[in-house]
């Protein structure tokens, strides 16, 4: 039997971004905080430091910061007549795990998600007409607005110390910025990193072909930085270990070096790593959270934590699988378009070009996460007509190059041998001498596209695996036919010696890393029958259960997902310490 422990005012599940911001924000407002992790602590000043964190066998080939996938994963299939199987090495994405969570490993990039995708389905339609929309695209409201969060996107960038420079201030369009970006009240905290030779030539092919190009805004510290919590983060040094590591400077504005230890400053908050949460428990007539069960990982005891709130912080998959193996909700089903819990699953595409040059060098290993020039186009530029491409979405497109590591970096053109003497010469060759461009694609939902619980496998805990049915519908295979052709004609004026061109994407594999930006499961919505939580990621079936994370976004946008999921934690938080704490129960009436 489970030994049950005091009871305490909230208990957090997972502490990356989330729950490092809830954990905070809640404890300083007076309320007791359990934050259960079922990772190790992470600390940047043992764990981050050189030699150690550039040690790229570790970090990057076995993913020592990602998800265990011997104690728990997901099964995964393309269409839902096809037998799902585990998959046992961390591949398409990275979940991370530890104090920090894929906030300690990530690149760093920061956008801002605007109406263009808080209002999708009513701006398609306002732009196209309903039948525009796929009938088995199952695209939705958001329920909030950019103007209810922009307040909450400055707040978090300030947090992260982003760089870059604003395209839209307070609806004056900027040169040299995103002009195609909803209006931002207050400039970038930081300015933009230093651009590196790809990105120049890029954004200067760009602006001849009449694109807008403009840096991308970056967590990554341009300069030494306070942010208003009174954490120091130090200049990036552009040494070209970002996604995958943790930063040995500081510079990279991750939890493990914001949020985090200013929650642990205050004495409200307790934290448990190790800890692998297996339920939420529910009162008698299911209305209610009383609190989670865990296994302490380190000696096997089961544990019970009541607490009056409880959210659920992990990653968007995670809380996703948590809620299915509690009982909260009804899982999708594809078939009859019942139930909520799973729907709406989305990732992410792109496709890109590889250019080689005889006459130029880009010293790859001078790099930084998330720099680099990008152009918006193709994306939030409204202006930019759908209709003759005949898709709903947008791509990025950009170059910047994130790392020169020795073992991951091998930029080689077709045909050339896998291995000899041919490979070594051609390594040397095109190491300093090739660029990427690149693109970031938006998925759409699609009835077909869900998570559920597999039959057949099994974690470590005895509890049914997370099944992933995914795959890239029409709608992004014809996205990614039209960007790959403007990323050719840009490609195409750059003067290189040889280009290995874009193409578009017509299915997705979990074997080749791609992106960790998996959204949905767990969405949110404007009424319980088409969402699991409401605008204030408050779940409509228990005012005590409070869901963040990416999970809650009902599409995939062409951006990194990380800002919305910032600026949606202190919305959340606020409305807790604003209205709930003073009259709990729903924050919007159903």
């Amino acid at each position: 039997m489970a030994r049950k422990l005091p009871e305490t005012d909230v208990v957090i599940v997972g502490m990356g971004w989330t729950g490092g911001i809830l954990a905070k924000e809640l404890s300083e407002a007076g309320m007791k905080v359990v934050v259960l992790e079922r990772g190790a602590m992470r600390r940047p000043e043992e764990d981050f430091q050189v030699p150690r964190i550039r040690d790229e066998l570790r970090f990057s080939n076995r993913t020592d910061l990602m998800m265990n996938t011997a104690q728990d994963t997901l099964t995964i299939r393309n269409t839902p007549d096809q037998e799902a199987l585990p998959m046992r090495r961390l591949g398409s994405f990275l979940p991370g795990e530890g104090v920090g969570g894929a906030g300690s490993h990530w690149n760093g990039v920061t956008w801002r998600w605007g109406d263009m995708e808080l209002q999708i389905r009513s701006k398609y339609e306002e732009r196209y007409g309903r039948d525009f929309i796929p009938e088995d695209m199952t695209i939705q409201d958001w329920g909030v607005t950019y103007a209810e969060l922009e307040p909450y996107y400055d707040k978090f960038e300030k947090v992260a110390g982003v760089s870059g420079k604003a395209g839209n201030l307070r609806g004056q369009r900027i040169a040299g910025g995103n002009v195609f970006e909803d209006p931002r009240a207050n400039e970038f905290p930081l300015p933009p990193l230093e651009d590196p030779l790809s990105g120049v030539l890029f954004a200067t092919a760009a602006k001849e072909l009449g694109y807008n190009p403009h840096p991308r805004p970056s967590a990554n510290a341009s300069r030494p930085y306070t942010n208003p919590d009174g954490a120091r983060l130090g200049a990036c040094q552009y040494c070209g270990f970002c996604e995958r590591y943790g930063c040995e400077s500081n510079a990279k504005g991750s939890p493990n070096v914001t949020v985090i230890p200013a929650a642990l400053r205050n004495p409200n908050v307790t934290l448990r790593t190790h800890s692998w949460v297996t339920k939420v428990n529910k009162d008698s007539d299911g209305r209610k959270a009383t609190g989670v069960s865990y296994v302490n990982m380190l000696n096997g005891e089961e544990l019970e934590q009541p607490a009056g709130m409880v959210i659920l912080a992990a990653y968007g998959l995670n809380n996703a699988a948590l809620m299915m193996w509690s009982g909260i909700g009804e899982i999708y089903n594809p078939a009859t378009g019942e139930g909520l819990l799973g729907k709406n699953y989305c990732y992410q595409t792109g496709t890109g070009a590889t250019l080689f040059f005889e006459d130029k060098f880009f010293n790859p290993f001078i790099a930084t996460g998330s720099w680099g020039q990008n152009i918006d186009d193709f994306n939030t530029n409204w202006a930019f007509d759908r209709r003759p491409h005949n898709y709903i979405g947008g791509s990025t497109i950009a170059a910047g190059g994130s790392n020169g590591r020795p073992i991951e970096y091998r930029p080689l053109p077709p045909g050339t041998p896998r291995w000899g003497t041919e490979w070594k010469r051609a390594a040397r060759k095109w190491y300093q001498g090739a660029m990427n461009i690149g693109s970031s694609g938006s998925v759409m939902p699609n009835r077909a596209n869900f998570l559920d619980l597999d039959p057949t496998y099994r974690n470590v805990f005895g509890q049914p695996l997370m099944r992933m049915t995914f795959d890239y519908k029409p709608n992004e295979v014809r996205m990614t036919e039209h960007v790959a052709g403007v990323i050719n004609r840009i490609a195409g004026t750059m003067g290189a010696a040889r280009v290995t061109q874009a193409g578009p994407r017509r299915s997705w594999s979990a074997v080749p890393y791609q992106s960790t930006h998996n959204t949905g499961g767990t969405i949110m919505g404007t009424t319980p029958r088409n969402s699991v939580v409401n605008k204030y990621l408050q779940s409509w079936q228990m005012h005590n259960l409070f869901v963040l994370g990416a999970g809650v976004f009902p599409h995939n946008a062409a951006y990194n997902p990380t800002g919305p999921v910032g600026a949606l934690a202190y919305w959340t938080a606020d409305a807790i310490k604003r209205s709930y704490m003073r009259a709990p129960g729903p924050l919007v009436q159903a």
